[in-house]
């Protein structure tokens, strides 16, 4: 009953051997583990997983095949929560939404201070306390054109602000391109140069020294060529980002194949006064952005991959980041950004249609000087081509 979970993690990328899967059965045979759906993922885990790096890739997968399956495992199942909160999620026409009240950032952040020292009790689908599927700006589930969200997952994407601890992964470098034409596009950034020692035969010098030397062989050795295009890639993680993480990884994993000297970081949303490596050490790993603008030369090439898809005040305001408070505005960061490398570029994966809806992404592209391009293979040459000026 199991080969087709064995198939399954082989589709995902984990490398797990038919020996291993046989350990599996074997323990399961043997009774090592109770019937309990998490002991079977920790053993499962423990025998086809060789090296943690694919820890990410198994748990995709083994939520792919045995999606839904939990409640198999549970005696007293009951409705799931979230299917209570959609049904008492209440329906709202497009009139009905036009007329709902944006009270502003600031406005905002006040009336929750009020809320939270007067609310007593859990709410859902009404207008005014912190709940679920209604029109307060305060929860989840429901709708507002801005609020700030507290708990459950984004639904419409108008959140100004998160209140919860948010988890994000890292984009997979090891991932197989889909095609090939993205490292062809990313290649005309390249610009070659010979450092270092001399390890590399140089025909031509060679044969020109012997002929001169009466044919008396006289070897010339020259550095070897390599590519000496500087690129620091800073990346949007997260949030709306998810619905593009196959294609920033394809994107992620050919700059690393073409560009040797690549340094990256991770933001969410906006850049702000730190950035960080490990999307999982975030909250204690990070560097500061004045360093980061001072690590690298002016000629370094700047490349932001992110969709810019934001509440303005997470450019324009102070205070106005998601999930912490920022001392100076998005958009400060940005100009810093752009005078500390002139060369600079902004990849958006979100459709080009769609940018003049979006007004966070006008003002992306204004900061940007209008060097932003979708992360299409068309996109990416017309990128190429600002970058090599």
């Amino acid at each position: 009953m199991l080969i087709d979970f064995f198939y399954t993690l082989r589709n995902g990328g984990v490398p797990v051997s038919i020996k291993e899967f046989l350990i599996l059965l074997e323990a399961l045979e043997r009774r090592i583990v109770d019937c309990s759906f998490d002991d079977f993922y920790y053993l499962a885990r423990l025998t086809l997983v060789k090296d943690e790096a694919h820890f990410d890739k198994f748990d995709r997968a083994f939520a792919l095949y045995f999606k839904g399956i939990e409640a198999g495992f549970d005696e007293k199942a009951e409705i799931p929560l979230d299917w209570l909160i959609k049904r008492a999620m209440r329906e709202l026409s497009p009139e009905d939404k036009a007329r709902l009240e944006k009270f502003g950032y600031d406005k905002l952040l006040d009336r929750l201070k009020e809320l939270l020292k007067e609310q007593k009790e859990r709410h859902e689908g009404g207008n005014k306390w912190i709940g679920t599927g209604g029109t307060s700006p305060f929860g989840h589930g429901g709708y507002n054109p801005e609020g700030i969200r507290i708990g459950g997952e984004s639904t419409h994407r108008r959140a100004i602000k998160v209140w919860e601890e948010r988890s994000f992964r890292d984009y997979d470098a090891s991932r197989e391109i889909g095609t090939r034409n993205i490292k062809v596009a990313l290649r005309r950034l390249r610009r070659f140069a010979r450092e270092g020692a001399a390890e590399e035969l140089a025909l031509d010098d060679t044969i020109r020294a012997t002929a001169s030397n009466a044919g008396w062989l006289d070897l010339k050795m020259r550095p070897e060529r390599r590519n000496h295009t500087k690129v620091l890639m800073l990346l949007d993680v997260g949030g709306s980002m998810d619905d593009h993480v196959q294609r920033t990884e394809e994107l992620f994993s050919a700059a690393r194949t073409e560009f040797k000297n690549m340094a990256f970081y991770y933001f969410h949303n906006c850049v702000y006064d730190h950035l960080w490596r490990s999307n999982s050490r975030r909250r204690n790993e990070r560097f500061a952005t004045w360093d980061v603008l001072h690590t690298y030369p002016p000629d370094t090439k700047l490349i932001f991959v992110g969709d810019a898809t934001m509440s303005p005040y997470e450019i324009l305001a102070r205070g106005g980041a998601i999930d912490h408070h920022n001392e100076e505005t998005g958009a400060t960061w940005l100009h810093r950004f752009t005078q500390a490398f002139p060369s600079h570029l902004w990849l958006n994966p979100e459709p080009e249609h769609l940018w003049d809806y979006r007004q966070s992404i006008a003002l992306i592209r204004q900061q940007m000087s209008n060097r932003m391009v979708p992360l299409t293979l068309e996109g990416l040459e017309r990128g190429m081509r600002l970058l090599s000026k």
